[in-house]
């Protein structure tokens, strides 16, 4: 039999923890919560929880130094998974409690309250995923679970003819927001597959699969 993969769920002190680990394990991996640097770097998979605020959940990866973790894995080319806030941190900067925060950089781009009658979007959406998704093979009709009142609106990546494009993956609430991202090494969803039932389990799966 096939060793499971071994992945890593960063402990800093927020996120989802427990119900991701029971769906990163439902999905087949092995799982390990854990800040530890080494464990980090030789897991097969990364998986960055958060919730709350943007400003939190980056201050809680910078304090035990996970921005460099997160780096020099996808400097390697070693898997990456970010949920929810930890979709968010991802980019450049959020603007939510009326300043500024700054991201972990990895891609361009401002985390904003969305413009919608009714906040946060909470509840269960179709998203729009492309064709050639890994990500969602197998879930083109699926609904997912949200629960956000802030998300990164525009994609900003400039297509290269000799780069593979990321698969930017889209929903909406009250206004077109970006749902998931394919990006190499680097992946994440802005809604919490470890609530979505076993469309989520299976997104993971996919996830999982590919380490």
């Amino acid at each position: 039999m096939a060793a499971r993969p071994r992945v890593a769920l960063l402990d800093y002190g927020l996120g989802n923890v427990h119900s991701a680990a029971k769906a990163l394990e439902a999905a087949g991996a092995d799982v390990t919560l854990t800040a530890d640097r080494g464990a980090v770097m030789e897991a097969d998979g990364l998986v960055v929880p958060g919730v709350g605020s943007m400003a939190a959940c980056v201050a809680g990866i910078q304090a035990i130094r996970g921005g460099e973790l997160i780096g020099r894995r996808l400097a390697g080319s070693r898997p990456v998974l970010g949920i929810c806030v930890g979709m968010q941190v991802l980019f450049s900067s959020g603007e939510e409690g009326g300043s500024p925060t700054v991201g972990l950089d990895e891609w361009p781009g401002t985390v904003r309250r969305l413009q919608a009658d009714i906040l946060p979007h909470m509840g269960w959406a179709q998203v729009d995923a492309p064709e050639d998704s890994a990500l969602f093979a197998g879930l083109r009709d699926e609904r997912f679970y949200f629960v956000h009142s802030y998300a990164a609106t525009e994609w900003s990546i400039e297509p290269h003819p000799r780069i593979r494009q990321p698969r930017v993956t889209w929903a909406e609430h009250g206004e077109r927001f970006i749902a998931a991202v394919e990006n190499g090494p680097l992946a994440a969803t802005q809604f919490h597959p470890e609530k979505s039932g076993d469309a989520g389990i299976r997104l993971l799966r996919n996830w999982v699969s590919g380490l």
